[in-house]
């Protein structure tokens, strides 16, 4: 038996453009400049970390409460009802789960937009564990959140398997000490060479995987 930690958007919902949107929007209403690395930066943050780069580092002058309730709203509506999954997800995450392996997730996205998307999608039931940054109380740019994801999977970080579309995330869950697979997207193109250089494998496809 294999124990894989997945990412969510970017890896297996096609939802980067929803959820970067959602983030720039916010900016873009206020009037609040940022760097083309933006999406790159805040991917693995999750939303409270989020909230507070665009609050202390960008100078968005809003509460913090204010700026995720924001967001939430924004996202809910689009992950609960068309954000889809990429393609072969479906079929892979199935054939996985039927050799025996344990699926988990591990996200930067709030459950009141995870858990419903995955749910309309019928893949919920496949994992093990569903998590959002928030359950763990830090971000996928801290090591420590793969390896709390490990003991609480019952393992070591050595023995899973961890695949995101974004670069940060890989290189902070191998720096954790785990096995980490890329997997294209087209909002992280530029940076294949670099997620590449810095993990296990990478894939194109999820049907790789088999």
């Amino acid at each position: 038996m294999k124990a894989y930690l997945f990412d969510f958007d970017g890896t297996l919902v096609d939802s980067m453009p929803t959820y970067g949107g959602t983030m720039l929007r916010i900016l873009d209403e206020n009037g609040i400049k940022y760097g083309e690395d933006i999406i790159k930066i805040i991917t693995p943050l999750g939303l409270i970390d989020t909230a507070a780069y665009f609050r202390d580092t960008l100078g968005l002058e809003m509460e913090k409460a204010e700026i995720l309730r924001l967001m939430t709203d924004y996202m809910i509506d689009a992950y609960t009802n068309r954000v889809e999954a990429k393609a072969e997800v479906i079929e892979t995450l199935s054939a996985l789960k039927a050799r025996g392996h344990s699926l988990n997730v591990l996200t930067a996205s709030p459950h009141e937009t995870l858990d419903p998307c995955l749910k309309r999608l019928g893949i919920y039931g496949l994992f093990d564990n569903v998590w959002s940054c928030n359950d763990f109380g830090t971000n996928k740019a801290n090591p420590e959140i793969y390896r709390m994801a490990a003991e609480r999977m019952g393992t070591t970080p050595e023995n899973v398997i961890f695949l995101d579309d974004n670069l940060n995330a890989d290189r902070t869950a191998k720096q954790a000490g785990m096995t980490v697979i890329g997997v294209f997207d087209e909002t992280s193109r530029e940076y294949i060479d670099e997620i590449k250089a810095a993990t296990d494998g990478y894939i194109y496809s999820f049907s790789e995987l088999l």
